[in-house]
């Protein structure tokens, strides 16, 4: 097994009156050539954005894009016609495709809203764009793992186009936490979103990261309750 450790330190970090960004992978104001992505996932930015504030209506290309809302809404529109707004506990993906251009704000006047952004390259080029949301219980992520992204909408995910996946599981102090790939052929970037776990003997506290790769699986421990994130990529 190859291991790469991400700590939440050295991640980019930019802030703006209205954002307040870190950047797993060089991404926009921050640029890092040791941080380029991880085989095919491109960026995870953990945004908090101020109430009524956001990102207006901008453009993007071929380009598979996840938004997991971790408190308040996010309000999505774009140039095919959808709106909506994705709560906390729901999932929202778009297909770039030959090109999209969306805008996302803060639902909330009044309270601000935390979220990740995650890119992951699509395996077909030019398609045409197209967006999905769903709710996922978090009671389904209690001890184990709730897959909430693929390939092909398996157990109820989200479709991208990318041979990847993405996964969220809440683990009790001293809870196992055991993963297998879906395809061995992929790695897996896994962080901890919130409190404090113990995989491949590495100790991640709350935004650390590792980089998983050479392996069909990986084992690991909750050193107090946590959240945990894994998103399995092809490597090239």
């Amino acid at each position: 097994m190859k291991i790469r450790f991400f700590p939440a330190k050295e991640r980019g970090h930019v802030t703006w009156d209205w954002l307040d960004t870190y950047h797993s992978f060089s991404f926009g104001h921050f640029y890092d050539p040791d941080l380029m992505g991880f085989g095919l996932l491109r960026v995870v930015n953990d945004d908090t954005i101020a109430p009524g504030a956001g990102f207006g209506k901008h453009p993007h290309q071929n380009m598979e894009i996840i938004t997991i809302p971790l408190t308040g809404g996010v309000e999505h529109t774009d140039n095919t016609g959808a709106h909506s707004i994705t709560q906390a506990g729901s999932v929202q993906v778009m297909s770039a495709g030959k090109l999209v251009a969306h805008s996302e704000v803060n639902a909330s006047k009044t309270e601000p809203l935390s979220l990740f952004q995650i890119w992951i390259e699509p395996n077909t080029l030019g398609i045409e764009p197209r967006y999905d949301e769903k709710e996922f219980h978090p009671e389904e992520q209690k001890g184990k793992w709730q897959l909430m992204v693929s390939n092909d909408a398996r157990e109820g995910s989200l479709m991208i186009h990318q041979n990847a996946f993405i996964s969220m599981g809440q683990f009790k102090k001293d809870e196992r936490l055991d993963y297998a790939l879906h395809d061995n052929e992929n790695g897996v970037f896994v962080m901890a979103v919130e409190g404090r776990v113990k995989i491949a003997d590495q100790v991640l506290k709350r935004r650390d990261a590792l980089g998983l790769s050479e392996n069909q699986s990986f084992s690991g421990e909750a050193l107090e309750d946590a959240q945990i994130m894994a998103i399995e990529v092809p490597l090239e």
